[in-house]
């Protein structure tokens, strides 16, 4: 398996920096998903590592080798594109089978290569057709084969599944893991779509204004991340975010919810009187039945059901929102005052000035699956 290595690769145009003296390294046989929003520098990075772009510095290598200076043909890397990229006057069968052709593979061996990806990803009954024949799904995922029929040890993916209909994509993100697995890729993914992340990558790269703002495995990304834009990147309904300032006592630091203090774990009582804010998960928040010990109340809105979960919009004694999501089918109040209960292993503190993460030694354990 073919490792990727990126040392203080840069990139600017016009004089604004695109990438920024970013460096990585990706083992072989890894998914690795880049992550981010329009902007970031996702597909221009991608470009880089084909050869398409040349950086203004920094070097690239693959399997240890340097191929900064190669041209594309040279670095065994297969890509597909966000736009397609697909030859016009060529069937989708010819477009699917230029890698091969290019590796002089017999008639036989073509048509099985191509054959076999069609089928997986569902275009084998329109090889025929020419590209301005296709719908936008099926001219992407014609792209996505032409990446994969040849079967190079470095793939880039920018966002393939991008205009798939809804239940192919669903689809895709179960097989392409294994159909990834099995070819023992290394695999950059480009993706804007947190779910998606989440399903493909064994690590996420979250790619910020040309540089990696964090790098970890998809549980540690969600349930420990770096700074309060990065946690907004992630989930649905989104992270809870309440301005609050930590008081300590003799059990440790703890913020206030609706006048009822909250425990705030993996912080020390430095963070007391410092302005903060309280990030909660809906899901880390559920109803209970009473004002017991350790309940917070809350004064209910609404209530939206969503398929497979229910979310509630409620408000705190101070009138602030507090979005709680609840597995459809579960029961839980509808209006009026109710009581929530608040996992405060999942609380997370990040100062309001910086926006960065305060301690964090809970979620990073959570993360790891260390917490009962």
């Amino acid at each position: 398996m073919t490792t990727l290595e990126l040392k203080n690769l840069s990139r600017s145009y016009n004089g604004k920096p695109v990438i920024d003296d970013l460096t990585l390294s990706i083992a072989g046989g890894e998914t690795l998903v880049l992550f981010g929003p329009s902007g970031a520098g996702k597909s221009v990075l991608l470009r880089l590592i084909a050869g398409v772009v040349e950086p203004d510095k920094g070097q690239i290598l693959i399997g240890g080798r340097d191929v900064t200076a190669d041209e594309p043909d040279q670095r065994g890397v297969g890509m597909a594109f966000q736009n397609f990229a697909l030859f016009p006057h060529m069937s989708a069968f010819d477009n699917i089978a230029s890698p091969l052709v290019a590796h002089r593979k017999t008639r036989d061996q073509i048509r099985a290569g191509v054959q076999a990806v069609a089928k997986l990803l569902k275009i084998d009954h329109v090889l025929s057709h020419a590209p301005k024949a296709l719908s936008n799904g099926q001219k992407q995922r014609t792209a996505l084969a032409r990446a994969l029929v040849g079967q190079p040890p470095i793939l880039l993916l920018d966002d393939p599944l991008r205009n798939v209909d809804a239940k192919l994509r669903f689809e895709m993100r179960l097989e392409l893991p294994r159909l990834l697995a099995n070819r023992g890729a290394t695999v950059i993914y480009v993706t804007q779509d947190y779910k998606e992340a989440m399903a493909l990558g064994d690590r996420i790269a979250v790619l910020h204004e040309g540089c990696i703002a964090q790098l970890g495995t998809p549980e540690e990304i969600y349930l420990a991340p770096k700074s309060v834009s990065i946690a907004r990147l992630f989930g649905d309904p989104t992270i809870n975010l309440l301005d609050v300032t930590p008081k300590a006592d003799p059990l440790g630091v703890f913020a206030e919810v609706s006048d009822r203090p909250l425990r705030i774990f993996g912080c020390d009582a430095s963070v007391a009187g410092r302005e903060c804010v309280l990030g909660l998960r809906p899901e880390s928040i559920r109803f209970i039945g009473g004002d017991v010990k350790g309940a917070i109340p809350v004064e209910i809105e609404a209530e939206t059901p969503l398929n497979e979960k229910t979310v509630t919009l409620a408000l705190t004694r101070g009138k602030r929102e507090l979005l709680i999501s609840r597995p459809a089918g579960t029961p839980g109040p509808v209006s009026g005052t109710a009581h929530v209960a608040v996992d405060e292993r999942a609380a997370m503190l990040f100062d309001r000035a910086t926006g960065m993460r305060i301690g964090g030694e809970t979620a990073a354990s959570l993360a790891k699956g260390e917490a009962a």
